[in-house]
């Protein structure tokens, strides 16, 4: 998704797909990482973006976390590793996430929740041209992903680390759906920009033009995924 212009902002995003599965340097990354902590060593993260709603009674993970059980505010090690892994295949070779930290992320509460945020912001923004584009969008994240089986992540980092954090930016969010028996994440990312502070060179346009790959429409295989980031 790029290159939408509404009213006094406009605003593009990415959906990609990637496979948990180690291949060549990821494999001695992997070990690095885990050497402060064993893979299933449980990571303190930051309370969900989901305000007014009290810890106590946020929902059951939808798949469960190696086993943590319900939703809280902790994730594995491992997971952690491959939420990170994503963000720098994601965003290379402009940004490093190899000094993120646990409490930059957090577990939303609920696949309906994520939804109905997501759905909020783009209609918002994108007014009809989102509206007609939307169920196209969730079925394929729906088909490559398994909705109903995923935990879902958050990155919210302070501006310093934020690779959307320059002058002008509205409003962004960027979502990791987390399937452990697919071994797969789909990363969701999209920002909001004010038209008055864009930079002439931002390759941002003024229609609406939402992509997703072709592949990624036909239920990609495991050989055509986007990237191998790390494995069991």
């Amino acid at each position: 998704m790029k290159n939408c212009l509404s009213n006094f902002s406009l605003f593009n995003g990415r959906i990609e797909s990637y496979s948990c599965k180690m291949a060549g340097e990821d494999k001695q990354m992997f070990k690095q990482f885990c050497q402060e902590g064993l893979p299933h060593v449980l990571e303190a993260l930051s309370p969900p973006q989901s305000s007014g709603i009290s810890p106590n009674k946020l929902s059951q993970s939808q798949s469960g976390d190696e086993g943590e059980g319900p939703l809280s505010d902790k994730c594995s090690r491992k997971t952690l590793f491959y939420l990170i892994a994503t963000l720098n295949e994601s965003f290379r070779p402009d940004y490093d996430f190899s000094r993120t930290k646990s409490h930059d992320f957090s577990r939303e509460p609920s696949v309906n929740w994520v939804f109905n945020a997501v759905n909020s912001s783009l209609s918002a923004a994108a007014g009809e041209d989102y509206s007609l584009l939307q169920p196209q969008l969730w079925e394929a994240i729906d088909a490559e992903i398994c909705l109903s089986e995923c935990d879902i992540y958050s990155y919210n980092p302070d501006l310093d680390s934020d690779p959307y954090g320059e002058e002008g930016n509205m409003w962004s969010f960027n979502y990791f759906f987390y399937n452990t028996r697919l071994k797969r994440i789909v990363f969701f990312t999209c920002r909001s920009v004010s038209l008055f502070m864009a930079p002439r060179d931002s390759g941002i346009g003024n229609e609406l033009d939402l992509e997703l790959d072709e592949d990624f429409y036909e239920n990609m295989d495991e050989d055509s995924r986007y990237g191998a980031l790390c494995a069991q």
